[in-house]
């Protein structure tokens, strides 16, 4: 592989593979498009496609997933954001008015999940269904969109851990990324000479994950002991991924006045919580038979 990289190149050397311009966006008809946002797009669709089927293969009616649909979109993106500026206030407090300003990145999925529960759960309340029911179900739409959404990163060359020399490495010019994701483990292997980066590739680790954490709870859902149960399964397959995965990143939001990364905790409890509550459950469910 050589030292220099053209600017809109990535290459994950060990692998063997070098990709040429790579776009981060496209232009039609005057209009620039960037490609996160047809990827976020279409992972969100496919989230809808996937939850409705899970819907109708479960004896629900589909067309209550995509009633719920825009719902679910717009809190998954105002809670993203809410949760992303909170732990990143720094940076927003001085211009307000940058919060509304999406197309800059800054999203966390930790506050989508949280508000779009919450929507799912009022949805249900009015419709008179069953809110359990309805998380378990949405939850596999929720996972195959983060597997494929996770690929908006790639094109954004966002999302990335430290330094590392293993097998999926990856490459991308420094000037394409931020420079306070650059790490001074990352800064100190830009020896001379060279003008790229060298890193784990966490997007592809957590979509990878991720196809792991969907094929479990489609092997589950059928022997789940309640409503509820794929959820917590999710959220607790998530959670240890997303920890370890964490660990590992340099974009990471801090508790205030800490070095304590927030996804990581997060996940960490998460996945505690939901081990307890789904023994818990299971335990008292046993008791009453």
């Amino acid at each position: 592989m050589q030292n220099m990289m053209d600017l809109m190149d990535i290459a994950f050397p060990h692998l063997g593979i070098y990709l040429r311009n790579v776009p981060k966006n496209f232009t039609i008809f005057g209009f620039t498009i960037a490609l996160y946002g047809v990827i976020i797009a279409a992972s969100m669709l496919l989230g809808i496609v996937m939850a409705a089927h899970m819907g109708k293969k479960t004896g629900q009616n589909p067309d209550d997933y995509w009633d719920l649909s825009l719902w679910i979109i717009i809190s998954a993106i105002v809670g993203a954001r809410i949760y992303y500026v909170i732990f990143f206030w720094d940076s927003y407090k001085n211009n307000l008015l940058e919060i509304f300003n999406l197309r800059g990145g800054g999203l966390a999925i930790y506050g989508g999940i949280i508000l779009s529960v919450i929507t799912i759960f009022i949805y249900a309340r009015i419709k008179k269904k069953n809110g359990l029911l309805m998380l378990d179900t949405t939850v596999f739409g929720l996972v195959l969109g983060q597997i494929t959404g996770r690929w908006g990163n790639f094109f954004n060359r966002e999302v990335f851990g430290e330094y590392t020399d293993s097998l999926l490495a990856m490459r991308i010019p420094a000037a394409m990324v931020r420079e306070r994701d650059i790490s001074p483990l990352i800064a100190e292997h830009m020896t001379e000479g060279i003008n790229y980066i060298q890193v784990h590739p966490t997007f592809l680790y957590e979509s990878l994950w991720n196809v792991g954490v969907l094929a479990l709870m489609l092997l589950f859902y059928k022997k789940k002991a309640f409503d509820g149960e794929v959820l917590l399964l999710y959220l607790t397959a998530y959670g240890i991924g997303r920890a370890w995965i964490e660990y590992i990143r340099t974009d990471q939001l801090y508790f205030a006045g800490t070095k304590i990364p927030v996804s990581m905790v997060l996940g960490i409890v998460m996945a505690i919580g939901s081990v307890a509550v789904d023994a818990f459950v299971r335990l008292r469910k046993k008791k009453a038979e």
